[in-house]
């Protein structure tokens, strides 16, 4: 039986007088290869976030028969930003969001967390009902929007049912009432968001190891044990997760408020999204406009970064 040589990558590059390339080299043709696509990326994240930052000392706006480009020539000295300060609608519709949010944001994730819960366990119609609860969350913001104006009219569903509920007329003005349209947005939101908090509980629910829960419970753990001391914190990086993205996106809730109430009555449920929107559109001061939007990029990054120095903390301590 002839012997058969088996040559190996690095001798037959030998043989063909090939160099072996070294994992630097690779790492560098890597980096040369992708460069345009990372000086896309870069110009189309930096490119308007330093737009913003320069319009946001000037007074320039659409109707000032200049170019952005020349809104150097209306230099206010930080104006905006000092107007900001003092600006009561500003913080009027900030204290407005806040209050949406504090409300909103625990509200969907102990009804999230709830629903993640009954949902570990398998039970008859399981399928139906995950494909029913997810929903909400796949309709348009504009459109529920519109759902929850048509339910919260005098004469609407809601209304009809408080009437037959309480056996006499109901002809509750919920649009219309300062505090009450604030209620019918906040209940808009927790049923549209409610299942994507659901969805992302849900996940961490499943991943938590079920041989520690069986053997908490051969201990004689009850249940109300084992979910406090083994499934919350095996979940603690996915809470903080779900509570980030809800908290950041809360505070940007404009679409279904806007359908809803347009702010209104007067400015009752006027959101810093509203507010900035109306400023842009109806008073068009682009450069007042910039300085709110970055002042609220600076808050929401701090949230992020916030966030992620938890996750961080949730990972090197072991649950």
């Amino acid at each position: 039986m002839s012997a058969v040589t088996v040559m190996t990558s690095k001798d037959e590059m030998k043989a063909v007088g090939a160099k072996p390339v070294s994992r630097d080299e690779g790492a560098r043709l890597g980096f040369r290869l992708t460069l345009p696509a990372q000086i896309l990326v870069l110009f189309i994240s930096v490119f308007p976030l330093l737009m913003q930052l320069y319009i946001s000392v000037t007074d320039w706006s659409p109707l000032s028969g200049t170019g952005w480009w020349n809104a150097w020539s209306m230099w206010n000295s930080f104006a905006n930003y000092t107007d900001l300060a003092v600006d009561t609608r500003f913080w009027s519709a900030l204290k407005r969001t806040a209050i949406v949010m504090i409300v909103c944001v625990p509200a969907e994730f102990l009804l999230g967390l709830a629903l993640a819960t009954l949902f570990a366990d398998d039970f008859p119609g399981k399928r139906v009902f995950y494909s029913i609860l997810l929903m909400p969350m796949m309709v348009v913001p504009a459109v529920a929007g519109y759902m929850f104006f048509m339910l919260f009219q005098s004469g609407g569903p809601v209304n009809d049912i408080l009437s037959s509920l309480t056996g006499s007329p109901v002809t509750i003005a919920w649009l219309s009432d300062p505090t009450l349209a604030l209620i019918a947005v906040m209940i808009a939101d927790i049923w549209q968001w409610t299942p994507l908090m659901f969805l992302i509980l849900l996940a961490g629910l499943v991943g938590v190891p079920e041989d520690q829960i069986k053997a908490a419970t051969l201990l004689g753990a009850n249940p109300w044990q084992r979910f406090v001391t083994i499934v919350l914190p095996k979940m603690k990086t996915i809470i903080i997760i779900a509570l980030a993205i809800r908290v950041i996106e809360n505070f940007k809730i404009f679409d279904t408020l806007y359908i809803m109430t347009g702010g209104g009555p007067g400015v009752a449920t006027e959101t810093i999204s509203v507010y900035i929107y109306k400023l842009t559109t109806q008073d068009l001061i682009w450069g007042y406009v910039a300085a709110i939007a970055l002042a609220i990029l600076i808050v929401l990054s701090i949230v992020a970064v916030f966030a992620m120095k938890r996750m961080a903390r949730a990972r090197e301590v072991p649950a």
